[in-house]
């Protein structure tokens, strides 16, 4: 039996807020909670999210991985003398 007095009260329908609308409800210990980002307006689940490579990051990082060829242009010639 749990101890009375001791948990937080329970929202079975507390409502998400973000930018002033309601997005979801869930389940929580606060009635409201207000958010800056979620699923429905965050780049990379609305497909809008583009890799900015600075730095030619992205390649070393395919590099280092084996995900791409590692051999350029200037490789090969070295290769076949």
């Amino acid at each position: 039996m749990p101890k009375s007095d001791i948990h937080p009260e329970w929202y079975p329908e507390a409502k998400v807020y973000c930018n002033g609308e309601v997005v979801m409800t869930v389940g929580c210990t606060k009635p409201e909670l207000h958010v800056d980002v979620w699923s429905g307006n965050h780049p990379f689940y609305t497909g809008t999210q583009k890799i900015i490579d600075t730095e030619g990051r992205v390649e070393r990082f395919l590099r280092k991985y084996g995900m791409t060829d590692t051999r350029t242009q200037g490789d090969q010639g070295q290769a076949e003398k």
